[in-house]
């Protein structure tokens, strides 16, 4: 039997069905084995229906959303589009989505027409290039025994570490560890290459989309980066509270872009997490800012 491809799976997942105007509905992976739908998915499709009521000469620019309850992964989910706003330059919607007869997620986004400008950009880390590092694959089967199954199943996004991911443990074992290529450090951050797995259809809306899936994939991990030793010792609950991005440069999500990430605080049961994605040109493409629950469930070993 072949393997199902985690690409398509993701871009049938994106594909809502359109059942009322303004009205859609979406749904889980089959084979989602998590307790509660991933923040990433519920962004990206809330995403997709609200650029399916903006004209198409309109692209997102900023998105603020808050994640309310916990999805049901089992059962769809509606999404409902209110459009706020069609003005001149600039196109607001807001998209609730709803299961069970709740609001479990919040969305507002903002679509503008291309204008010039002036323009800056922070520039690029100096890190080493994606082909230089291991595979998802490759870091999984170093960690084999050491996190749950779910966590190393096919990805639909390519994700290179520069760092030893959280989950890795700290002690000096070797064969998890490439010589030139790691920094073994304690700070609170971490930069992510990564890229869908395969070609995707030539439409910025979808791009925009499989970042937002993307953004919400490692982000947190950066708050707990510091705190890891303690973090493995324990059982942690990390959930996406809200996220918010800023889109200022066209990216394809098919091409290799960093994900550079730092938590300049926790505190409260709480982390900040801020992300800026860069293209392989070194282009600031994306700014991203989250806000998590971090909260060590159970005692110490």
């Amino acid at each position: 039997m072949t393997a199902p491809d985690p690409l398509a799976g993701l871009l049938e997942v994106l594909d809502l069905q359109p059942i009322e105007v303004n009205i859609f509905r979406g749904r889980s992976p089959d084979d989602d084995l998590r307790q509660r739908v991933f923040g990433g998915q519920v962004a990206g499709q809330a995403l997709v229906a609200a650029g399916r009521t903006v004209d198409a000469d309109r692209r997102v620019h900023s998105l603020h959303a808050y994640f309310l309850r916990p999805g049901d992964p089992a059962i769809p989910i509606l999404y409902e589009v209110d459009r706020i706003r069609d003005g001149r330059s600039f196109t607001t919607r807001r998209v609730v989505a709803i299961q069970h007869g709740e609001a479990i997620f919040h969305l507002s986004a903002s679509f503008h027409v291309d204008e010039p400008g002036f323009e800056h950009s922070t520039p690029m880390p100096d890190v080493p290039r994606p082909d230089d590092l291991p595979t998802w694959e490759e870091r999984m089967k170093a960690l084999e025994g050491q996190v749950p199954a779910w966590f190393a199943r096919p990805r639909p996004i390519d994700t290179r570490f520069v760092q030893q991911p959280w989950r890795a443990p700290t002690g000096g074992n070797a064969a998890q560890r490439e010589p030139g290529q790691e920094v073994q450090r304690r700070e609170p951050r971490q930069e992510v290459w990564m890229r869908a797995k395969g070609t995707l259809p030539d439409d910025p809306l979808l791009h925009a989309c499989v970042v937002a899936y993307a953004s919400d994939m490692t982000l947190l991990d950066s708050v707990v980066m510091p705190h890891r030793d303690v973090v493995l010792s324990g059982r942690l609950m990390m959930a996406s509270l809200d996220h918010a991005m800023w889109f200022h440069a066209p990216l394809r999500a098919d091409e290799w872009f960093l994900y550079d990430q730092e938590s300049p605080n926790a505190s409260g049961a709480r982390g900040l997490a801020q992300g800026r994605i860069f293209r392989s040109d070194g282009a600031l493409a994306v700014s991203v800012v989250q806000e998590g629950l971090v909260r060590l469930v159970g005692g110490h070993r």
